[in-house]
């Protein structure tokens, strides 16, 4: 999937973008912390990632037209460099490749060229990412971008590493029939970073309300019917993308595509949430 990477800008500030993506996304508290940001007495840069703790991570700095085609998968987050402009700043600069992960974007302050606050992507959706462009200053005109060339599946792993220990164990509580007579309250270990999908059906959990329960996606977002609701711990899952926001708009801010949700930390998850019409003509 690759969605078009032109975007009309808007008035936002870059502080407020970065603080809508740290309070909706795991990457501040779980992702990016595991990548030793910096230690210095620079306060901006104690939010920077510090690419010296993986050699596969690269600071570059682009114009702010960087030339770079993004794209990202089904799950509408961990966008990569699908493709780059031949006469473009990002191909012209021969350090970035089609295939690199965004990690964080931050501002070069015009006139001193020093570096702004940094805005964490890492595990970002795509409209996230193309929102944290758009909203910059219109006095910016260059960018520096950590990179990480790699798969999306070596990044989680590098994350979910940290110092070189284990992946971090979460507990997830799944409440089934809540409310009936025949509630039932079941908690999973897994690791962090875990599909919500893929957790309850490996353990026998049901996560669709009718025919669907046969005839679905199978995972990737086409049906719209696996919906479950987060009543516990949504600061700890990825944020939503636009289509899933879309798919789920007449239901509650909780309620999520169980298929494209992610857990980085405890949460308590309620299957078979009432729904509105919509999901019922699915």
């Amino acid at each position: 999937f690759h969605p078009p990477m032109n975007v009309t800008p808007f008035t936002a500030s870059t502080q407020t973008v970065r603080m809508q993506v740290g309070s909706s996304l795991p990457t501040a508290q779980q992702l990016n912390s595991c990548l030793h940001l910096s230690s210095t007495t620079d306060s901006n840069d104690d939010e920077a990632i510090d690419i010296s703790v993986d050699e596969r991570l690269s600071r570059v700095r682009l114009s702010r037209a960087t030339g770079i085609e993004w794209g990202t998968d089904l799950s509408f987050s961990f966008v990569y460099v699908r493709a780059l402009e031949p006469a473009g700043a990002a191909s012209l600069s021969d350090q970035v490749e089609v295939g690199d992960q965004i990690c964080e974007l931050r501002p070069v302050i015009a006139g001193n060229g020093e570096p702004g606050v940094p805005i964490n992507m890492i595990g970002a959706g795509f409209d996230v990412v193309m929102s944290a462009f758009a909203s910059l200053d219109k006095s910016i005109k260059d960018v520096d971008i950590v990179f990480f060339r790699g798969s999306k599946e070596d990044l989680k792993d590098l994350c979910n590493s940290g110092n070189g220990g284990e992946i971090e164990d979460i507990a997830i509580t799944v409440v089934q029939n809540k409310g009936a007579t025949d509630e039932n309250v079941r908690t999973i270990k897994t690791k962090a970073g875990c599909n919500v999908r893929q957790l309850l059906t490996d353990n026998g959990i049901n996560v669709y309300q009718s025919v669907t329960r046969w005839t679905n996606c199978k995972g990737k977002q086409l049906c719209g019917t696996c919906i479950v609701n987060i009543a516990d711990g949504a600061s700890s899952t990825n944020r939503k993308s636009l289509d899933e926001t879309s798919t789920l708009r007449e239901n509650p801010d909780s309620y999520r595509l169980s298929c494209v949700t992610f857990a980085y930390g405890d949460i308590t998850v309620e299957t078979f949430p009432p729904i509105k019409a919509a999901q019922w003509t699915r």
